[in-house]
């Protein structure tokens, strides 16, 4: 055993076989029934969501002159991200991916990229704001539209060399992009490992997961006759995999919500499904995609969508709880979308989270000791870009050398979003800072510039862990 999974197990322990100790009003301990209001931490995190994703959102959904609730909370500072390279974790890279931004919010550390809770190069894990909170007696949770083992969402329950050992089929010989190959050999069961990250979440301090990902509970555990799915009664989850199953869910018992086998599928989309388009050769130089309107998407009518996973999760950890509890909310197609180059669904994911976050909000206005913080984990390919250059006057055609994508909005205008990362077959991340945003209980917790890992920090004093 690790050493700080020792730490965990003792601490647990301790929390479980001492006596309470209420604190009145006065400060004085004793068995008094009046206990002071329980700290709760909301942390959401929109994948991918830089300034341009949410400037791109808000033209579309309120208008150039409007404003998200994103917009309006009272404190406002900017988070640097932090990357090294695994081989010489000396070297600094300056593009994270998911997973290590994700671990530097969970854990405070910086690591590479890949990389789920552990470091880089000596590949030990890394304990997280959920094992530190759930040891200390806090519920907690995870909430994402990606699957739950996906990269963000694991970083802050499990420990594994690479993101893509999802599940147990994953975690030798498995394909990342359906190209690279992934080698979690080291962390099987068998060698000494805690397993894949599914097989990790059953064992987790978590009381509820909620998302997609029901393909990666399929496969047969390591080690047994009986699928991650199967085992999961027995480490006291209620599995859920409608919205119905969610609405009606009783309090007694930790929730697995599975509502899609892998990511959750998007809240609009482009006209036919159309994304961003390479500008083509005509008569008059390079012809510009034709403008489009996003429309809904079909499959988003089947599953719940961010909102009501976020007010059912903060039913379900503010129940009979004089603790509190820290709860990871993300919208993780805004990156998604972007990858693949259709700014309708970006657009709808930033929409997703808004929503969130006004339930996040209504929630903190009854439990006023609420810690909400709302970032990203990285930047992402989306430029807002004009659809006339200011260099149109030359008299010769101005081009974007990637694709791009002209939507109509609302206030009858074009929204023009370009993608210019690369020509290959998806977009990539980009390293520039994105947003920290707090209610007032963060402002004067949270200072105008931090290191992305210092969010942990402020999570954890926070909570006084």
């Amino acid at each position: 055993m690790k050493l700080f999974h020792l730490v965990i197990a003792c601490s647990l322990f301790v929390a479980a076989c001492s006596p309470a100790t209420l604190v009145t009003k006065s400060g004085q301990s004793g068995p008094k029934s009046e206990i002071v209001s329980p700290k709760n931490v909301i942390l959401l995190i929109g994948d991918g969501m830089d300034d341009h994703q949410i400037t791109i959102a808000r033209n579309y959904l309120v208008g150039a002159q409007g404003r998200l609730t994103l917009d309006k909370l009272p404190h406002r500072s900017i988070s640097q991200i932090l990357t090294v390279a695994d081989a010489d974790p000396s070297q600094v890279l300056y593009v994270a991916d998911s997973a290590n931004s994700a671990t530097a919010m969970a854990t405070g550390k910086i690591t590479s990229r890949g990389r789920i809770a552990t470091t880089a190069g000596t590949d030990q894990d890394i304990a997280t704001i959920v094992e530190l909170a759930g040891a200390a007696g806090f519920k907690t949770g995870v909430v994402s539209t990606a699957s739950v083992t996906d990269a963000t969402p694991a970083s802050f329950y499990a420990h594994v060399s690479a993101r893509g050992c999802e599940n147990p089929l994953m975690m030798k010989d498995a394909l990342l992009y359906k190209r690279i190959k992934v080698d979690c050999s080291q962390d099987l069961k068998a060698n000494g490992g805690l397993g894949s990250i599914s097989e990790q979440l059953l064992n987790s301090q978590l009381d509820l997961a909620l998302g997609g990902g029901l393909k990666h509970f399929s496969p047969k555990a390591e080690g047994s006759d009986l699928s991650v799915l199967e085992r999961s009664n027995a480490a006291g989850f209620k599995v859920m995999t409608s919205v119905e199953q969610l609405t009606d869910a009783g309090m007694d018992k930790r929730w697995l919500g599975l509502f899609s086998p892998s990511t959750m599928p998007v809240r609009l989309r482009g006209e036919d499904a159309r994304g961003a388009e390479k500008p083509k050769a005509g008569l008059n130089g390079l012809e510009k995609p034709e403008p489009m309107s996003c429309e809904k998407e079909p499959e988003f009518a089947g599953v719940p969508d961010l909102k009501l996973m976020t007010q059912r999760a903060l039913s379900r950890l503010s129940h009979d709880n004089n603790k509190g509890f820290f709860l990871m909310i993300e919208s993780a197609s805004i990156d998604k979308q972007s990858h693949a180059r259709k700014a309708c669904g970006s657009i709808g994911e930033v929409a997703q989270l808004n929503e969130a976050l006004d339930s996040a909000l209504a929630f903190a206005e009854t439990h006023p000791q609420t810690l909400i913080i709302v970032t990203a984990d990285h930047g992402q390919a989306a430029q807002l870009i004009p659809e006339l250059s200011v260099f149109s006057g030359f008299g010769f055609p101005v081009n974007t050398p990637g694709k791009i994508v002209r939507i109509r909005t609302p206030e009858n205008a074009l929204l023009v979003v370009n993608y210019a990362t690369n020509d290959f077959m998806q977009a990539e991340h980009t390293g520039v800072n994105v947003p920290v945003l707090t209610n007032m209980v963060g402002r004067d917790l949270v200072p105008a510039m931090i290191a992305q890992p210092e969010i942990f920090g402020i999570m954890k004093d926070y909570l006084g862990l």
